[in-house]
């Protein structure tokens, strides 16, 4: 599914020809905006899409409808996400917000395509293509911006990695592999089961 871009007037903090091409860039591309730089990726191939939309479907019923668990989360595909002051456009694969914090998470026909309030939690699927982007400037920009948790998904290897922010640091919480059974923070609530992530 293609990312709708916003169209809203080019930001004092971008540079003008940054945010320019940001606009230009076509729909079947996933732009970003980090640090002041576009950053353009083809979209995801199988095996990211498939642990995207796995782990999605996984957290959605007991987390966002509180079907099996305990709700209280909104929980998004691919939302694009302007945070800071220049603004930083992001797209993680996944975000989601307690619901306390985005009461109103649909909006009316007129709210912008895109959030302006960070995530408490957001879920990377790497990539070769995207590894080091995702590892470094936006988990930068989580960071700077309070994001509590984030995921960093690796499809092929099967692995997750669960970081919790700490004094403005990331902290490792847990790394899991393969088809274990684990209670990953802030999901604990309920046992993930990985194997069902990776599945085709």
């Amino acid at each position: 599914m293609a990312i709708p871009r916003s169209q809203t007037p080019a930001s004092e903090g971008n540079p003008p020809e940054v945010e320019a091409a940001f606009q230009a860039v076509p729909e079947e591309m996933v732009s970003e905006i980090v640090e002041g730089e576009l950053h353009v990726s083809p979209r995801p191939a199988r095996p990211h899409t498939t642990a995207a939309s796995n782990l999605g479907g996984l957290l959605f019923g007991p987390f966002k409808l509180g079907k099996d668990g305990p709700g209280g989360w909104v929980i998004l595909d691919e939302p694009e996400l302007h945070l800071g002051p220049r603004p930083d456009k992001i797209v993680p694969d996944l975000a989601g917000w307690r619901r306390e914090r985005m009461a109103d998470a649909v909006g009316g026909d007129d709210a912008p395509a895109f959030y302006d309030l960070a995530p408490d939690w957001a879920c990377e699927v790497l990539s070769e293509r995207t590894r080091r982007f995702d590892r470094v400037k936006k988990m930068r920009t989580y960071a700077r911006e309070g994001v509590r948790h984030v995921w960093l998904v690796e499809p092929v290897a099967q692995t997750l990695e669960v970081f919790r922010l700490e004094g403005g640091q990331w902290v490792l919480a847990g790394v899991y592999e393969g088809d274990e059974k684990v209670r990953a923070e802030p999901f604990e609530a309920i046992e993930l089961d990985l194997a069902q992530v990776w599945a085709g």
